[in-house]
């Protein structure tokens, strides 16, 4: 990924160019100390002269309104701030009149910023004061006074908190007066430019110590660049938060979210004194201080998927290479390449208005849709179909071009959905909530309705990352999460009214993702590259799920990798200097995964005696049991060596009826409950009773005998026998008190059982006849 610029052979203006703003994607204002106000035209090259402002205005920061919110259009989207050296901000129209000017601030005013949804104005004036107005211009209130100037502020991405500069302090003030303010010591000279991006929720900033970090939104470091010849002047994040651009004194540059940088370009620009980006993010500008207004946008982009390399060549066209034979395509679009993803052998690419959808298998004839909405911020593909989300919604279209379902979260911004807060599988969507990270709202991908009774999931600590499972039928479907304390969790997305079991299998976890083509997962966990090869190991025998992990040393990775996809058995990483490795997972697991879905158990245990590998037996083991494939499971226990568990199989396989059985697979995965719901439902009340003096959940199985006034002398001649066994006297005052009217005669107690179990055989051999 580059930056392709581009300058006038001569200067517009005429001194320097202090800053830009968008209004369109091809349409840029410029302002000036030479008091004049340019429009830039990128379609057809021309450049005019909105307006000549007075002689004492001296412009410094421009902003324009918020155009869109939650994608409704505002009316007043044809106004923006003009912040000025004489203390005052002008509200001024598009055509340069303006509207109103406001009495600001004592010496200059130094920036000028709209909030997401347009309802308030900030500005930070030279007298160390910021102070926030109405959208007409009214002062609402002083929310700091500081003892140096204010150079710079942002919004926070919920128009909740400000970010703002003090010297070498970044400081973070909520709008709540009670709140406490968030402040650090962010660079060695003072802080001259900062941007906090909503997507994300990460901060830029910018010093005169010539370095640009990139900190969370708790002030934490998470990358400082190195020294570079001269101050950092201006810093910006396009507005999907994956990219941001940098500029210095001759240097532009442009740098992953993580901080380290895709390109450098050297212009003769002098300083560079505010960069903007376009809505769409494909374009750049940058307020020169030689006159200049610089504009780039971003070429060579690569997605990789299987045997196929796809480059954005230029603004509307790609390269498709088939690296296998060297076979090449190009492929060209009407209107400028917005956003592009390629997975499932598709590709799917939009522009400003329409919407490409290409299969690997024929790159000559698209199929092309319009967009209603303009701007696409995130795609996402599965298997069957693909989303796309702008700043009016959420759609999931199939790979035809038809419109499948639209979900709706109420109350959501769905412009700062990023890949870790939504995932696409071929039967449900799942979005983490933006008010309460805690909440993760399920929809029907093929109807938009809500699952589970409308009833979102909920987590016990905030969710920092969502992914559904891929394959399989959509009872089965899971969904893996990792938290605040980077704990990863895993649960059925499917609850089928009972409280969702969310169970935790990893801890330390930065990054994870799953396989395209089967249920494995991997992720990097603590310093280890791990992949669950049966994840769902968790919910059938949890004692069994590290005997289905592999683990690797992940060093190789260096600090905060992110892994990108897992495709086949490879594992695409990107590693904290931006350079993408590859590790490759054994295809056995895979394979497995195809012979037991398909229940070719015949096969999996031949592959099993093929690999010798422990966990792939282990993997069976689990899968056979969620199958309740019984004779499968046994041999793969006793190929791991799991004897009791071999032995408790044996135990199933011989009971009399099928409920019985049933109910004891459910025991072996730890669900009581379950188990001894389907044993009174089938109306065997003695095996409920004695699953429960197995477990020795002595309460349980007197509750039960009282309640169905059967085998109480069974239950209280058990309890006596382990008090007389551990050479206890009773305690408990419900066996006291029945043990006082009920004889306990073992013979009696024996007959009876046996004549339950022959009952139980009889009703079987009925049922089968």
């Amino acid at each position: 990924m580059r930056l392709k610029t581009s300058l006038q052979k001569e200067p517009k203006h005429k001194e320097l160019v202090c800053c830009v703003g968008w209004t369109t994607a091809d349409e840029l204002y410029s302002c000036s100390d030479d008091h004049q106000i340019f429009k830039w035209n990128l379609l057809n090259n021309e450049t005019t002269l909105v307006v000549q402002l007075q002689d004492d205005i001296y412009p410094i920061d421009l902003h324009w309104f918020p155009k869109t919110v939650g994608g409704k259009k505002q009316s007043l989207a044809e106004i923006f701030v003009l912040t000025s050296s004489d203390g005052k901000f002008h509200l001024a129209s598009k055509t340069g009149r303006i509207e109103k000017s406001v009495e600001a601030h004592r010496g200059a005013v130094l920036a000028g910023r709209w909030n997401y949804d347009g309802t308030s104005l900030i500005t930070a004036g030279e007298d160390g004061q910021i102070k926030i107005w109405s959208k007409s211009g009214m002062l609402r209130s002083t929310l700091a006074q500081q003892g140096s100037p204010v150079y710079s502020v942002a919004w926070g991405p919920d128009s909740d908190r400000i970010l703002y500069t003090s010297g070498k302090q970044l400081i973070i003030k909520p709008l709540q007066p009670s709140s406490k303010a968030l402040q650090w010591k962010a660079h060695d000279g003072i802080v001259l430019k900062v941007d906090w991006n909503s997507v994300n929720d990460l901060i830029l900033s910018g010093g005169e110590d010539c370095k640009y970090k990139v900190w969370d939104s708790y002030g934490r470091q998470l990358y400082s660049s190195a020294l570079h010849d001269y101050p950092i002047t201006s810093v910006a994040w396009a507005p999907d938060g994956e990219v941001f651009a940098m500029g210095s004194f001759n240097t532009l540059r442009l740098c992953d979210k993580t901080g380290w940088s895709y390109a450098l370009e050297k212009p003769n620009t002098g300083s560079i004194f505010s960069l903007a980006w376009s809505a769409d993010g494909t374009q750049l500008a940058g307020a020169c201080g030689n006159g200049h207004v610089i504009f780039a946008h971003v070429v060579e982009q690569r997605w990789a998927w299987k045997s196929f390399e796809i480059t954005l060549t230029k603004r509307r066209s790609m390269q498709v290479r088939n690296v296998t034979n060297d076979a090449v395509d190009v492929l060209e679009f009407r209107d400028p390449i917005i956003k592009a993803s390629l997975s499932h052998s598709h590709l799917v690419v939009t522009t400003s208005l329409q919407c490409y959808v290409y299969s690997v298998k024929n790159w000559n004839t698209p199929l092309i849709f319009d967009l209603k909405e303009g701007t696409v911020s995130l795609i996402l593909q599965a298997e069957r179909h693909f989303l796309l989300v702008d700043g009016a919604g959420i759609y999931v279209f199939s790979y035809e071009g038809r419109l499948v379902s639209s979900p709706k979260v109420p109350g959501m911004r769905t412009d700062i959905l990023n890949a870790q807060a939504i995932s696409l599988s071929n039967d449900t969507v799942a979005i983490r909530g933006k008010t309460d990270e805690k909440v993760i709202f399920l929809f029907d991908a093929l109807t938009g309705k809500p699952l589970a009774d409308g009833k979102p999931l909920t987590h016990k600590l905030e969710v920092m990352e969502i992914a559904l499972d891929q394959c399989g039928v959509a009872a089965d479907r899971k969904i893996a999460l990792i938290d605040k304390n980077r704990d990863l969790y895993l649960t059925s997305v499917r609850r089928f009214s009972r409280e969702p079991i969310i169970s935790k299998i990893g801890t330390m976890v930065h990054t994870m993702a799953w396989n395209d083509s089967a249920n494995i997962l991997c992720a990097i966990q603590d310093s280890q590259f791990t992949v669950w090869y049966y994840p769902n190991a968790v919910f059938v025998d949890q004692e069994l799920l590290p005997k289905t992990l592999f683990s690797k040393d992940a060093s190789e990775f260096s600090r905060t990798p992110q892994i990108l996809n897992y495709v086949g058995t490879l594992v695409t990483i990107r590693r904290a200097d931006g350079s993408l490795v590859y590790s490759s997972v054994s295809p056995y697991p895979a394979m497995l995964h195809e012979h037991t879905g398909a229940s070719r158990w015949n096969d999996a245990l031949r592959l099993c005696r093929f690999a010798k590998d422990q966990t792939l037996w282990a993997s069976l083991a689990a899968m056979a049991m969620a199958s309740k494939e019984l004779t499968a499971a046994e041999v793969a226990y006793a190929a791991i060596g799991e004897v009791d568990k071999v032995q408790y199989i044996n135990y199933i396989k011989e009971l009399p009826s099928k409920e019985s059985s049933l109910a004891h697979i459910l025991l072996f995965s730890g669900h009581v409950q379950e188990a001894e719901t389907m044993l009174l439902q089938a109306g065997l009340i003695y095996q409920a009773i004695q699953i429960h003096i197995n477990l020795y959940n002595w309460d349980r199985a007197l509750e039960l005998a009282v309640k169905h006034k059967t085998h109480v002398d069974t239950v209280l001649a058990h309890r006596q026998k382990y008090l007389q066994d551990f050479s206890k006297k009773e305690t408990n005052k419900r066996f006291l008190q029945y043990s006082e009217g009920v004889e306990v005669d073992w013979e009696k107690i024996q007959a009876k059982v046996e004549m339950e179990l022959a009952k139980e055989r009889e009703r079987a051999a009925g049922a089968s006849v």
